[in-house]
């Protein structure tokens, strides 16, 4: 496993959630953190048990593009160096083939593709000098099968899976590993109105954050490409 002294990791949507979570567990093993959300306050106080010199809060939108490079250049300015990003921040609507305006559509995209896609690009030169940059996408299991008629959430989701395997082709050969993280129903916020799963039966977000942390760390030689993670048993398996 690397050793998490010195590796900085940048997370995205981490004042709530998995992000959160992930920000917390990754922080307690000794990395250190670059957190960024919308609401930098709110992610300020979410944080607070762990601000000091290995936490940075920042603000990324992913509606708005000029946040990504700010991110990036003042985890730079305060870190020195970018060894890992957990492209994390996502949204989901009711968005059908049948029904939903297409700003809809198109607010998923932006936030659920474009997002990692871009903050990607900016990264990857600093990733590449490591020789063990990582990459971890939080997709869902509705990148790997259809169960519901949310067909723009599934169809960002596949497209993110895509983009996990279109950036291990590129980065290889320079030590970049990129995983896609694929859950069932997580305990967050996003899932507070789903009736069909009791919130106990649900993922707990720290048990995700803990099968992050170990992507992040696994060497170059033992990398998982995909990690599906089951509440319930599915038909895909």
């Amino acid at each position: 496993m690397l050793d998490p002294n010195g590796r900085v990791v940048m997370i995205s949507g981490a004042n709530r959630g998995i992000g959160r979570a992930i920000a917390e567990n990754l922080l307690k093993k000794g990395y250190r953190v670059s957190a960024a959300a919308r609401d930098v306050p709110a992610l300020k106080d979410a944080l607070a048990p762990f601000a000091g010199s290995h936490l940075l809060c920042a603000a990324y939108d992913a509606e708005t593009r000029t946040t990504y490079k700010a991110w990036v250049d003042a985890t730079i300015a305060k870190f020195g160096r970018i060894d890992a990003l957990v492209n994390n921040a996502g949204t989901s609507n009711t968005f059908s083939i049948e029904a939903g305006e297409e700003e809809e559509l198109d607010r998923l995209v932006t936030i659920n593709i474009k997002g990692p896609l871009f903050m990607t690009r900016l990264v990857m030169p600093y990733l590449r000098k490591t020789g063990t940059g990582r990459i971890i996408n939080i997709s869902s299991l509705s990148g790997k099968r259809v169960r519901n008629e949310n067909v723009a959430y599934n169809m960002t989701k596949h497209a993110l899976m895509a983009l996990t395997h279109g950036t291990r082709r590129i980065g290889w050969d320079d030590g970049v590993r990129a995983t896609a993280v694929c859950p069932s129903f997580v305990a967050t916020d996003l899932t507070a109105n789903v009736t069909k799963m009791a919130r106990e039966e649900m993922i707990d977000p720290a048990d995700l954050a803990e099968l992050v942390a170990t992507a992040i760390a696994l060497p170059n030689n033992a990398v998982v490409a995909e990690i599906a993670v089951n509440c319930r048993l599915e038909d895909l398996f």
